[in-house]
């Protein structure tokens, strides 16, 4: 199995059990979103609750070294991105960040430009 494949399941896994204590929420599954990004690619650093920018406050900003490579914006599970999609924090975000994904950590959705390039769920019963 991959490197990437188990950093995949391991996320599955820590979701999984942090969903079933009933009193998850969004800032919860911070961590594991965290470990996620950075076991996918070596010198990645996901950053949560960077300092605010001048569209406002992401959750996580991802760097390689010095240079800023995209943005997370993170909603708790459940969460409908179609809504989210509709806020003006997420048309803000989508019109000043070149690469943005936007999840509710089961559910990715990623922009370049502000235009949706793809989207991906992860299988799990919540």
């Amino acid at each position: 199995m991959s490197d990437e494949l188990k950093s995949l399941q391991n996320y599955i896994q820590v979701l999984q059990k942090e969903l079933a204590t009933g009193n998850a929420t969004e800032h919860t599954h911070r961590p594991a979103l965290k470990a996620l990004i950075e076991s996918l690619s070596q010198g990645v650093t996901a950053t949560n609750e960077p300092s605010r920018i001048e569209c406002g406050a992401p959750d996580y900003v991802i760097s390689k070294g010095v240079l800023t490579i995209g943005y997370i914006e993170a909603k708790d599970v459940g969460k409908s991105l179609d809504e989210v999609e509709k806020l003006e924090q997420l048309e803000r975000y989508r019109d000043s960040l070149s690469n943005l994904i936007l999840t509710d950590y089961l559910q990715f959705r990623w922009y370049v430009n502000g235009e949706r390039r793809l989207s991906a769920t992860l299988g799990i019963s919540t």
